[in-house]
């Protein structure tokens, strides 16, 4: 009777014995000996080591950069290990070896990909940013494929960019006209226009949370940001309100920006510069309490956009010009309450305005118009009120508040003219 045979695998590492299966001598390993109610092949990959009945082969051991050697005589060649660039397989030198996330395995980067691009220095970039004809150097392009996806890059001759979709050369870009259909090196193609401004606040590096483009447009239209306006901003966050407020002074005006935190004005400061092309003449930027370090006597707009704008009341009355505006920027109701019934106890302020903002998009196709399925819903409340002139107050509404309204549980500011 012919002696069957049958085929095991040996401690999960591809090798097969011909024979009757047979017990492995106690492992030497203490790691391995106190998980056996692991399977093998995880023991011996968490301990770092191999069977005992099975050792190292001399012709198996590593060689320079950590491959394998071929066994002699045979006909297969040595494999790549995973993750090896293609730059590797054709000669050229290794990049450093990187430990990958979540791998067991040692991959390969080119040290080209982990240098950092340098950026252009200020007297490379031109003087002030390009807003219409050709792409030109150190210009910022946006790109845009056909599902929505966009890529916001600074445009340096014999530089290329790398996508899921393939690589784009900068130089097929540059002198070229907005609103061109740039392909990849795959065929793929993208739209290149240069980005609108609320295009790139909302991806612009941030520290604190910014101010949406739908409140900025608020702000600078009910706020009324004229030409040549003196404006202080409290809060400067990541710099977003602080390049419509450039915009919307010009020249002529100026905008103080007062910010807590060295780090969020740091922020601020690079994002105003990436925007404006250089840091403006006519803007300041104070790390600093406002209440305390604010050096503008008279200003005609005083935006706050901080967790307690009802502490700054005072320096509003103090600070604004008759007729100025008082924006304050708060995001909840707690706060608005709190702030506009500030204004109202001191008597020196119209009555406050306050509302929000809703965006919501609109889904077009031939016969099926409706509403999108996503808005930009609640970011924050507005509040808006003007400076009466110095020993007028103001007139109040004359239509009497709600019974309760400020009744034995409400515990905040109470209106001047309010009867107990």
């Amino acid at each position: 009777m012919a002696r069957t045979t049958r085929r095991r695998r040996t401690g999960g590492l591809g090798r097969t014995d011909r024979g009757p299966a047979r017990a492995l001598p106690p492992h030497p390993c203490p790691a391995v000996r106190r998980r056996g109610d692991l399977p093998l092949a995880r023991v011996l990959r968490r301990a770092g080591a191999r069977s005992p009945a099975h050792p190292r082969r001399p012709d198996r051991r590593p060689g320079p950069g950590g491959r394998r050697r071929a066994a002699s005589g045979s006909h297969r060649p040595p494999r790549e290990p995973v993750g090896t660039p293609p730059s590797d397989r054709h000669g050229r030198a290794p990049g450093p070896r990187v430990r990958a996330r979540g791998a067991g395995r040692y991959r390969r980067r080119s040290a080209r990909r982990r240098q950092r691009r340098p950026c252009l220095s200020r007297g490379d970039a031109v003087t002030g940013p390009r807003r219409s004809g050709p792409f030109g150097e150190g210009d910022w392009v946006r790109l845009t494929d056909p599902k929505g996806r966009r890529h916001n890059i600074q445009l340096v001759p014999g530089r290329e960019f790398s996508t899921k979709k393939g690589q784009i050369r900068h130089d097929d870009i540059l002198g070229q006209p907005e609103g061109i259909v740039v392909e990849t090196a795959l065929g793929h193609p993208y739209q290149a226009f240069r980005p609108l401004l609320f295009e790139y606040v909302v991806s612009m590096p941030r520290g604190a949370a910014i101010i949406y483009p739908k409140d900025a447009a608020q702000i600078v239209a009910m706020a009324d940001i004229f030409p040549g306006a003196r404006v202080v901003e409290a809060g400067a966050g990541s710099g977003s309100l602080t390049t419509y407020l450039l915009r919307a002074v010009g020249d002529d005006g100026r905008v103080g920006s007062y910010e807590l935190r060295e780090d969020f004005a740091e922020t601020a400061r690079r994002n105003v510069e990436q925007v404006m092309g250089e840091e403006p003449a006519n803007w300041s930027l104070t790390v600093g309490d406002v209440r305390e370090t604010m050096s503008e006597t008279e200003v005609d707009r005083l935006i706050l956009d901080m967790v307690d704008p009802w502490s700054c009341v005072d320096l509003a009355v103090d600070r604004l010009v008759p007729g100025g505006i008082v924006c304050a920027y708060v995001a909840t109701t707690t706060q608005l309450s709190r702030f506009v019934e500030t204004l109202r106890a001191d008597g020196g302020f119209t009555e406050p305005h306050a509302w929000e903002t809703l965006v919501r998009d609109w889904h077009l196709e031939g016969l099926a118009v409706r509403p999108d399925h996503k808005m930009n819903g609640h970011t924050a409340f507005l509040v808006t009120a003007r400076r009466m002139a110095p020993g007028h107050r103001s007139i109040g509404k004359s239509r009497r508040p709600a019974p309760g309204a400020y009744g034995p549980d409400y515990l905040g500011p109470r209106p001047a003219d309010l009867d107990d």
